[in-house]
């Protein structure tokens, strides 16, 4: 299950979580986002131990900026809360699996 993750719940969902969290920062208008979006569905499906979950860029700009994300997508993976390895751009599933090892 993908989540939707904003500023409400970022702080429960993701930097108090143990485990491994892998959040997606996307927009609906951006052409790599579509792209990596079933890759990041795919993930959560087959990793029913990672949290993942979706941050939509324009509608949490402070979550945006709070994380520097300049371009879209970008992948942001926290282990225990704490931010461990950023991907920008698309990115291949097995890059981000080996990084969650």
């Amino acid at each position: 299950m993908v989540n939707i993750f904003n500023e409400e719940n970022f702080e429960k969902e993701v930097e108090k979580s143990e485990g491994v969290v892998i959040v997606d920062f996307y927009a609906d208008w951006c052409g790599p986002c579509k792209m990596m979006s079933p890759i990041i569905d795919e993930i959560a499906e087959e990793n029913s131990d990672i949290k993942v979950g979706k941050v939509n860029c324009d509608e949490e700009p402070n979550l945006a900026i709070k994380f520097d994300v300049m371009s879209i997508p970008t992948i942001l993976i926290f282990k225990n809360g704490k931010l461990e390895k950023t991907f920008i751009g698309l990115t291949p599933k097995e890059t981000i699996l080996e990084a969650i090892k």
